[in-house]
């Protein structure tokens, strides 16, 4: 904002000249004092200038609805979407999001800064505002091979951006824990740069959130209980209410939320599908799900505006107030959150809960590595092969629509050459884990329960967090299929049946992302979903981003890497075979 810019602004709050655009008949959502207000809304170059009697150059009737600050979204995976920034600003922005603080984690663990760069320029001059923080753990753990590594001096020039806030979820506590020294000066130039620290402390203490909070970590997002997400206020942290496609914890953490703690608390929804996002919503349905719980309608608005922005220090967001970005949405009742426009920098986006713009999706340089990011030898069944000692094994367990996996032991069935033999009747499939970014020729072997697969094998290159391929199968022929078809496309979802690829989805931007439009990128997931089903997939959650999530070694109890089985309370991996 220039001098003039500042003059015009003070000029039509005195009302020394029109506003732009004058909202009329409106009932204001006051997220301060947590009221409805009436006036009228003055809006000039984008900003509110004044709530009163104000005329303007348009006058829009707003017929009596309610008119609440823009959604943000306060921490989320751009590329669990799959599709790009731009694409996923048209999913958001008629949900009512106009902001979201993302996490370009999983691209940077394939591309590491040349990831980071690719989402900061795919995502500029759009009409949404992405804010970012920079991934803090680049690898996740030292106990699996990831396409990329940041330290801390990686990072440090992104800090210059005037969208990177700070340093995203610090999801490595035994570095915290220990000092360790490039954990320490990830953390040391965040704060020097005057920004923020994201935590991620799934499964923590009370005495461990010491050790966070007096490192500089202020936010959490893992809470899965209601003691969790007390324990979590009563240190200082925010508290991030997650609801995603996989980690659905908004159930079991809304009744923590009363109205002397709610201004510490906000939505997320870390990792949401395309599918679910176009169907639900994102931040709304965070909303309308916290509403039809008890809670407040005002206070979950609240949560979803003001308290996100002020917990990054967005100072010109979140609110209806003068000085403020017009970013606003208008509905009609206050159970429903039924969004119809969507107004943003204060002209109109969304009409009749329809885009009204055209997108231009921004020039990006493509580095090498972009679309060519899936490497590993051409496979065989041998390579599948899970040779046992003893008949009892040591399994994954699948918990419905949870990040977290239970830890159980069960007698195995094993072939004449005493390898395990997947049983259908017990609901015990192969898993496999290859390492895709750097040639090392490692794969990681196990055994899951829960996916209900009774044939063929389905394949993705989203394995949290370092994205190597993550398969699992009911025969190895299948499981070689479809390691050959997510080669061939360089990324993507395969599902492979009777030994041929009968639903697939190409992800050639760092096997993360399509190029396509996000209509396309939906409909190849409906294909995906009735193949699943042909394959008689559990339909109680989603099933590939289950699969994603099993490769992940921070979250409880027994994940694989590429390495291998990895006991996440022990912080090491183990064998198999259970004596």
């Amino acid at each position: 904002m220039d001098g003039n810019q500042l003059k015009k602004r003070i000029s039509v709050a005195a009302k020394r000249e029109p506003a732009d655009t004058v909202i009329k008949n409106g009932k204001i959502i006051d997220v301060y004092n947590g009221e409805i207000i009436e006036g009228d809304l003055a809006i000039v170059d984008g900003y509110f200038a004044g709530i009163g009697e104000y005329e303007g150059h348009q006058v829009i009737d707003a017929n009596g609805r309610y008119i609440s600050p823009a959604f943000i979204e306060g921490h989320v995976h751009i590329e669990s979407s799959m599709v790009t920034p731009t694409e996923f600003a048209k999913v958001l922005l008629p949900h009512g999001v106009t902001t979201a603080i993302c996490d370009p984690h999983e691209i940077a663990n394939v591309l590491g800064a040349d990831g980071i760069q690719y989402m900061l320029d795919s995502s500029e001059n759009l009409p949404f505002d992405f804010y970012f923080m920079l991934p803090s753990s680049v690898p996740a753990t030292e106990f699996e091979n990831s396409g990329a590594t940041l330290n801390a001096q990686d990072l440090k020039p992104f800090y210059q951006q005037p969208r990177v806030l700070g340093l995203a979820e610090v999801m490595n506590f035994p570095a915290v824990l220990n000092a360790e020294d490039d954990m320490v000066e990830k953390i040391l130039t965040a704060k020097c740069a005057g920004k923020k620290v994201d935590g991620h402390a799934a499964g923590l203490s009370a005495k461990d959130l010491n050790v966070y909070m007096s490192a500089g970590i202020r936010t959490d997002h893992e809470s899965t209980t209601a003691e969790e997400a007390k324990e979590r206020l009563r240190r200082g942290m925010y508290l991030m209410i997650r609801e995603g496609t996989v980690a659905k914890d908004l159930l079991q953490l809304i009744p923590v939320v009363n109205e002397r703690n709610a201004r510490r608390c906000l939505f997320v929804t870390d990792d949401k599908h395309l599918d679910d996002l176009i169907h639900d919503g994102s931040i709304d349905h965070n909303v309308r799900l916290a509403i039809a719980s008890g809670l407040p309608a005002i206070t979950a608005i609240q949560m979803a505006t003001i308290n996100a922005a002020e917990c990054f220090g967005l100072e010109d967001k979140g609110a209806i107030a003068p000085g403020y970005k017009a970013d606003f949405i208008l509905f009609d009742d206050l159970k429903t959150i039924n969004i119809t426009e969507v107004y943003k920098d204060g002209a109109a986006i969304v009409e009749d809960k329809k885009l009204v713009i055209e997108f231009q999706e921004p020039a990006v340089t493509e580095t090498e590595r972009l679309r060519s990011s899936v490497r590993y030898e051409n496979l065989t069944e041998n390579h599948f092969q899970i040779p046992l000692k003893t008949a009892n094994a040591n399994i994954i367990e699948i918990i419905p629509n949870s990040l977290i996996t239970r830890h159980i032991i069960e007698k195995v069935e094993t072939n004449k050459s005493g390898n395990f033999q997947v049983s259908i009747k017990d609901d015990q499939l192969k898993l496999a884990v290859i390492e895709r970014h750097h040639l090392r020729k490692q794969i990681g072997l196990g055994i899951v329960k829960g996916l209900g697969l009774k044939s063929g094998a389905i394949a993705t290159t989203i394995a949290h967090d370092s994205h190597n391929l993550i398969m699992a199968g009911t025969t190895d022929d299948n499981m070689v299929i479809a390691a050959n078809a997510i080669k061939d496309m360089q990324g993507g979802l395969v599902v492979v049946n009777h030994g041929e690829v009968i639903a697939a989805l190409e992800l050639s931007i760092a096997g993360l992302m399509s190029d396509r439009p996000y209509q396309e990128v939906y409909s190849s997931l409906h294909e995906i979903n009735l193949a699943l089903n042909k394959l008689g997939a559990n339909n109680n959650f989603n099933p590939f981003l289950t699969l994603s999530f099993l490769a992940l070694p921070v979250i409880p109890e027994l994940k694989l890497t590429d390495q291998g089985l990895f006991h996440v309370s022990k912080f090491k991996h183990i064998a198999i075979e259970s004596i």
